[in-house]
């Protein structure tokens, strides 16, 4: 009984969040080794489907570094990065796209298995996302800067209540196909759809003070506390991009942005719709 009572208490807890967040936007990135893992998969596209039953408009951008990685070592075929960003020629533009299409197909359907009705769509596609070659200090091949956002693609589907899955391919006005990174991506389209809210799912608890000390975890930052602790390199490595894709968001005009971590069970509906949440929410 006690338990019982202790599920409706979060019914009720979520409540006005059901109610505020009603036909606003959700744009969710998910990405990295937690989205080959099949049981955690599952836990996050529950939550996504279960933010679709509640009425709410979830989007959803994923990546897919490590199964390209591994694709590439098979195929004995060498992989560079130069500042986080894959040196991608015409061939290992072919692997990148054939293993985000491949991940984008296992999601939509994984979706659709829940019960809820989701869509794949290519950003190469009705240029739903524009890019530029990307300008670095060596020539990164068919490495793309985004430069705008088509949300008709996007938006068409959330009118069916359909769940937009998208793969993060750009297409330039030279009419070559780009790659782009996924947390820029998912963080332009959350610009542009106005979203409310704007949240990276990663394999960390947060942002840490100290990523040696788990009681230094931070619940709430600013942008400029944020830029503060990747200036101090308190924020390192793999974070970077996702920090700074939140900054841009919020300063794009999105509502609140969220790190959360995939491996807590329902993590995404606990940071929505609870008071405490359960990640790093960053706010102007």
């Amino acid at each position: 009984m006690e338990e019982a009572i202790k599920k409706a208490e979060v019914l009720i807890e979520a409540l006005p969040y059901i109610k505020k967040f009603h036909k606003k936007v959700i744009v969710i990135k998910y990405g990295g080794s937690i989205l080959g893992d099949e049981k955690i998969r599952r836990g996050v596209l529950e939550d996504i489907v279960f933010l679709n039953f509640m009425g709410l408009e979830p989007v959803l951008v994923h990546g897919g570094g490590p199964n390209i990685s591994d694709r590439m070592r098979q195929s004995g075929k060498k992989t560079d990065f130069v500042d986080g960003m894959r040196v991608t020629d015409e061939e290992t533009l072919v692997v990148v796209e054939e293993e985000l299409k491949s991940l984008n197909d296992l999601i939509v359907k994984e979706i659709n298995e829940l019960g809820a009705k989701a869509v794949g769509l290519n950003g190469k596609d009705h240029q739903l996302v524009q890019a530029d070659k990307k300008k670095g200090k060596v020539d990164l091949g068919l490495v793309g800067q985004i430069s705008g956002i088509n949300t008709e693609p996007i938006l068409n589907e959330l009118k069916r209540d359909r769940i937009p899955v998208v793969l993060p391919m750009g297409v330039g006005k030279d009419k070559l196909t780009y790659n782009v990174n996924a947390d820029e991506a998912a963080s332009h389209i959350a610009v542009a759809l106005k979203a409310e809210k704007f949240v990276l799912l990663t394999n960390v608890k947060g942002i840490m003070r100290n990523p040696d000390d788990p009681n230094s975890f931070l619940s709430t930052l600013t942008t400029k506390e944020a830029n503060g602790l990747m200036e101090n390199k308190v924020v390192q490595q793999g974070m970077i991009p996702k920090v700074k894709a939140c900054i841009d968001a919020l300063e794009g005009g999105v509502g609140k942005t969220h790190v959360v971590d995939a491996r807590t069970p329902h993590g995404l509906l606990l940071e929505i719709f609870t008071n405490q949440g359960v990640g790093t929410e960053i706010v102007k």
